[in-house]
């Protein structure tokens, strides 16, 4: 793991979800407020018990790793952002990071790594049995993280 950095930034967590479309857009606002720099980050979830890859055959039948789907979904995120919302300057300037493990954990140390101001992320928002059942990234994040996060919610 890289020295924790001098300058704050902003890391936005995404999973190419619309409520991630939305916090991406929302820290890109508050990054230009602020002045700072964006830092977005995509956690590869990989259990123990997963095999490390996608079902997800090439044409030539051949089996492809999670991190590397994970980074071409990534990059099809970003561009697709970038086409979408021209006028938020701070996406293209910002560092792109792709991780591999359980999501929350790595997103409070890339939060540390990166000396985050705050973590900006977007939530599902599940309610009730789903709730309950699943718990929440964002909730998780929230309660264990050492610096302010803002969760996005979409209508």
């Amino acid at each position: 793991m890289s020295e924790k950095s001098s300058k704050q930034t902003i890391l936005v967590p995404v999973d190419f979800s619309a409520f991630s479309e939305a916090a991406l857009v929302k820290a890109c606002e508050i990054a230009d407020c602020m002045n700072l720099p964006l830092v977005i980050l995509h956690v590869v979830h990989d259990p123990s018990e997963m095999p490390g890859y996608y079902a997800k055959m090439t044409k030539k039948k051949n089996l492809v790793r999670m991190e590397d789907v994970a980074k071409e979904m990534f990059d099809e995120f970003m561009e697709m952002m970038i086409k979408n919302h021209p006028k938020l300057k701070g996406l293209s300037k910002a560092e792109s990071r792709l991780v591999v493990g359980l999501p929350v954990g790595r997103i409070l140390e890339v939060a540390k790594s990166v000396n985050a101001a705050m973590i900006v992320m977007g939530s599902h928002g599940h309610t009730g049995l789903k709730h309950i059942l699943l718990g929440s990234k964002a909730e998780q994040v929230t309660r264990m993280s050492p610096v302010s996060v803002t969760i996005v919610k979409i209508k």
